[in-house]
């Protein structure tokens, strides 16, 4: 029997990024390409065995009707196995939200549900899309909530999957590196390496403006990076190391991971590159470092690949490839 679009989700290269890493003390770090999933990000794993486990203990199955809250990747990923499984799935979304990504939801059939309307006590946009999420799943009949906020099968899809394989591959790992908005990624590397108490360091890369990592709450220009509220899964520290990288800054990585590697990613990879940058010259000596290059480049073409939304953004904007 042939493979289908749920078999081919994990089991993602991972490359020596030799050029944008180079150095000459015996540092290599490797590009972990949860981009190359078939639904373009590292979603497609949780998305994936999130439905995988309902399906299999009878809580959905053929025209189940799957509504979650998510302004991007993880909508995605729904939207493209939902319609190879025959279920129909809304996603409830907010005006962040980007016109590529709700172009790409609806090419898979996904219906769109909007929040245009922040919830009054904290301002944020996500409490209300997950009261949206409540009414509506209230309201339709064989309807599933994923969520992927409190979902165990979100980060046993990582620790399982993203870091089993990285650890397969590889054998000793010091750093792995990788950014946060549900925390399920990096939860589940930081299970997989507690539970075998292997000395791999986890560091977490948030946006400013997120306050998952007790930060102050502000503007965030990028989704799928951050949130506004703590998730349930960042309710523990389970990180050896937080960082925090700006908006430009993720620009910055993201072109500097084209222009050095060729790769095409999204702002959270952006920010993982330029976090671990901003740290390359703590790491000691023969450091084994891995970062997540978490979705494809391709859908923002609109923002982080173009000068005109930089320089209208940011202001001034110069630059360079010089690592």
């Amino acid at each position: 029997m042939g493979k289908n679009l749920l078999s081919i989700i994990g089991n993602t290269p991972l490359i020596h990024l030799s050029k944008l890493f180079a150095n000459d003390r015996g540092i290599q770090v490797y590009g972990k390409l949860e981009l190359l999933n078939p639904g373009g990000s590292s979603k497609d794993r949780s998305a994936a065995r999130i439905i995988n486990e309902a399906w299999d203990e009878g809580l959905i199955g053929p025209g189940s009707v799957i509504i979650e809250s998510s302004s991007g990747n993880m909508a995605i990923s729904l939207a493209a196995i939902c319609s190879y499984l025959g279920m129909k799935f809304i996603s409830v979304i907010d005006p962040k939200t980007t016109q590529q990504n709700i172009r790409i939801m609806r090419a898979y059939g996904a219906h769109i549900e909007l929040v245009d309307k922040a919830d009054p006590e904290t301002g944020e946009f996500l409490p209300a899309r997950l009261n949206r999420v409540q009414q509506l799943v209230a309201s339709t009949p064989s309807s599933f909530w994923p969520n992927q906020y409190a979902n165990k099968n979100n980060h046993l899809s990582h620790s399982e999957g993203t870091m089993r394989e990285v650890m397969e591959e590889l054998g000793h790992v010091d750093y792995i590196v990788g950014g946060v908005s549900t925390c399920g990624t990096m939860l589940g590397c930081a299970n997989y390496a507690r539970d075998r108490k292997l000395p791999t360091k986890i560091v977490a890369v948030d946006a400013k403006g997120s306050v998952i990592f007790g930060g102050a709450n502000g503007t965030r220009r990028f989704p799928g990076l951050g949130a506004g509220i703590v998730p349930p899964f960042g309710q523990t520290k389970f990180m050896d190391q937080a960082l925090l990288v700006a908006d430009l800054d993720m620009v910055a990585g993201c072109r500097l991971l084209a222009a050095k590697e060729s790769i095409l990613a999204g702002p959270s990879s952006g920010a993982v590159i330029h976090a671990l940058k901003s740290i390359e010259s703590e790491l000691p000596n023969d450091a084994v470092c891995v970062v997540i290059l978490h979705d494809r480049g391709e859908r923002y073409m609109d923002t982080v690949f173009s000068d005109e939304w930089v320089a209208q953004q940011f202001g001034g904007f110069s630059f360079t490839t010089d690592a």
